[in-house]
C-alpha cells in the first residue's frame, strides 16, 4: 500500500509537469487531471474521487476567491488613478538621486501590495529610464532594486494572490504571514535588491532603451499621503485583528473585540479599502461610476485564472489527504530526517525551475506540504514561516520558461545572457535569503 501511494504521488507530479510543459495544457486542467489520476492509482472509487474534487475546490475557493477578487479590484483602481506613480515619484524626490536605488526598492515593495507584479513593473519602468538618463549609470542599478521590491512583496505579503493561496491551503493566518513576510522581506530586499544591484551594475552597463508608453497618462497624480493611507488600511486592519487575537491588548470590551474581529478580517478590510479607493481615488478624481465599474470588471480577468489555479491546488491537497499519501510522505520525510520547512522550499523550487510559473509552484508545493503538517502542532508563526519558505522556493531561478524573464529582458533592452546574469541571479538570491530568514523565524518561534 505504501509503495502504491508513493508511486501515485510520483506519477501525479510527473503527469502534471508533462501536461503543462509538453502538451501546453492549462495548469488548472492539468492540476485536476493529475489529482484525479493520483486518486485512481491510490484506489479511490469514482464517487470518492469526485467528492474529493468538489470538497477540495469548495474549501479552498470560499476564502481565496473573495480575497483575490477584492485585492485585484483594489489594485486596479490604484493603478488607473496614478497612485503607483505617485508613490515612486515621492520616494525619488525624498531620497534623491544618490539614494534612488533605495527609493525604487521601497516603491516596488509598497506598490506590489495591491498591484500585480507585471503591471506594476510596466507602470514604473519609465521612471527607471529617467533615472538612468539623469545619472548615466547602468540601468540595472535602478531596475534590479525595483524588481526585487516588486518580487518580494508579490511572493511574501498578502493580499497578493500567491501567499494568500498558500496560506489558505496550509492553514496559516494572513496577519502572521504579513508580519513574517515583512521580516523576511527587509534583509531580502537589501541583499537581492540594493547590494546585488550595485555589484551587477558595475559588471553590465545598460543604457535606457526607447521609452515605453505608460499605460496611465495622468499627469496629476493623487496625493502621496492619501495613496499610502489607502494602501495601508487593509494591511493594518488585518494586523490589528491578528495581534488582538493573541491577547496582546488584554481583555477588551466585547463590543470592541467584535468590531476589531469584523473589520480586521481580510474580507471586511479589503471591502473597506475598495470603497475608500473607489471614492477618494475615483469619484473625487473625476472618474465616472461607469469607468470605475469597467476598471473593476477588467481587473477580475487575471484574478480569475489565479482563483481557479488555487482551487485546483486545493483539490490536489485534498486527494493527498484522503488517500493517506500525505501522511505517508510525512512519516517518510521524518524517518529520512528531512525537515518539513526544507521540503517545502525544495518542492516549490523544483516545480518552479521545471515549469516556470511561481504561482503553480506555490500551489503545488502547498498541496504537497499541507497533508504533511495536518497532524503536527505548529504555531501560527511557524505556519507563516512555512508560507514564506514555499514562496521563496517558488521565486528561485527565473529563466526562459518564465514570462517574467522575457518581460524584464524586453523592457530593459538586455540580451538573454544579461537577463540571466541580472534578473535570474536576483531571483535566486531572493529565494535563498528569504528561505534563510524564514528558517530563523521558524526555529526561534
Amino acid at each position: 500500500m505504501a509503495t502504491t501511494l508513493i508511486l501515485a504521488v510520483g506519477i501525479g507530479i510527473a503527469v502534471l509537469l508533462f501536461l503543462i510543459l509538453k502538451l501546453k495544457i492549462n495548469a488548472f486542467i492539468a492540476l485536476l487531471i493529475a489529482s484525479i489520476l493520483v486518486g485512481i492509482i491510490a484506489g479511490l472509487n469514482p464517487k470518492e474521487i469526485i467528492d474529493t474534487v468538489q470538497t477540495g475546490m469548495g474549501n479552498t475557493l470560499g476564502f481565496v476567491a473573495t480575497v483575490v477578487g477584492l485585492g485585484a479590484m483594489f489594485g486596479a483602481i490604484l493603478e488607473e488613478s496614478g497612485g503607483a506613480q505617485a508613490v515612486a515619484q515621492f520616494m525619488i524626490s525624498k531620497f534623491g538621486l544618490e539614494r534612488a536605488p533605495a527609493a525604487m526598492v521601497i516603491s516596488g515593495f509598497l506598490i506590489a501590495i495591491p498591484v500585480f507584479f507585471d503591471v506594476a513593473f510596466i507602470i514604473l519602468v519609465p521612471m527607471v529610464y529617467a533615472l538612468q538618463r539623469k545619472t548615466g549609470k547602468s540601468l540595472l542599478l535602478y531596475a534590479i532594486p525595483l524588481l526585487a521590491g516588486l518580487a518580494i512583496t508579490h511572493a511574501f505579503i498578502p493580499p497578493t494572490p500567491g501567499p494568500i493561496a498558500v496560506a489558505d491551503i496550509i492553514g496559516a493566518e494572513l496577519g502572521w504571514v504579513i508580519l513574517v513576510g515583512f521580516v523576511a522581506g527587509i534583509p531580502t530586499a537589501i541583499l537581492s535588491g540594493l547590494l546585488f544591484a550595485k555589484y551587477i551594475a558595475k559588471k553590465i552597463h545598460v543604457a535606457a532603451p526607447e521609452v515605453v508608453e505608460q499605460k496611465n497618462e495622468l499627469s496629476n497624480f493623487p496625493s502621496i499621503g492619501m495613496t499610502l493611507d489607502i494602501i495601508a488600511i487593509p494591511i493594518l486592519l488585518i494586523l490589528l485583528n491578528t495581534i488582538s487575537s493573541t491577547g496582546a491588548f488584554g481583555e477588551l470590551p466585547k463590543g470592541l473585540a467584535h468590531t476589531i474581529a469584523l473589520l480586521g478580517h481580510p474580507f471586511s478590510a479589503l471591502i473597506l479599502a475598495n470603497l475608500i479607493a473607489w471614492y477618494f481615488l475615483g469619484i473625487r478624481r473625476n472618474f465616472t461610476t461607469k469607468q470605475l465599474a469597467v476598471i473593476s470588471t477588467k481587473s477580475l480577468m487575471p484574478a480569475g485564472t489565479i482563483i481557479l489555479l488555487t482551487g485546483a491546488g486545493g483539490v490536489f491537497k485534498q486527494v493527498l489527504t484522503n488517500t493517506g499519501a500525505g501522511e505517508l510522505l510525512a512519516s517518510t520525510l521524518s524517518n529520512a530526517g528531512m525537515p518539513f520547512l526544507l521540503f517545502a522550499f525544495v518542492s516549490a523550487a523544483i516545480v518552479r525551475i521545471i515549469q516556470g510559473s511561481s504561482t503553480v509552484a506555490m500551489i503545488t508545493a502547498a498541496g504537497l506540504v499541507a497533508p504533511l503538517i495536518a497532524n503536527v502542532s505548529l504555531s501560527p508563526i511557524k505556519l507563516a514561516a512555512m508560507v514564506i519558505a514555499i514562496a521563496s522556493g517558488a521565486s528561485i531561478f527565473s529563466h526562459v520558461n518564465d514570462s517574467g524573464f522575457w518581460l524584464v529582458g524586453q523592457y530593459l533592452g538586455i540580451t538573454e545572457k544579461q537577463t540571466f546574469r541580472s534578473w535570474t541571479m536576483m531571483t535566486t538570491i531572493l529565494a535563498f535569503v528569504g528561505m534563510a530568514t524564514a528558517s530563523c523565524v521558524f526555529w526561534l518561534a
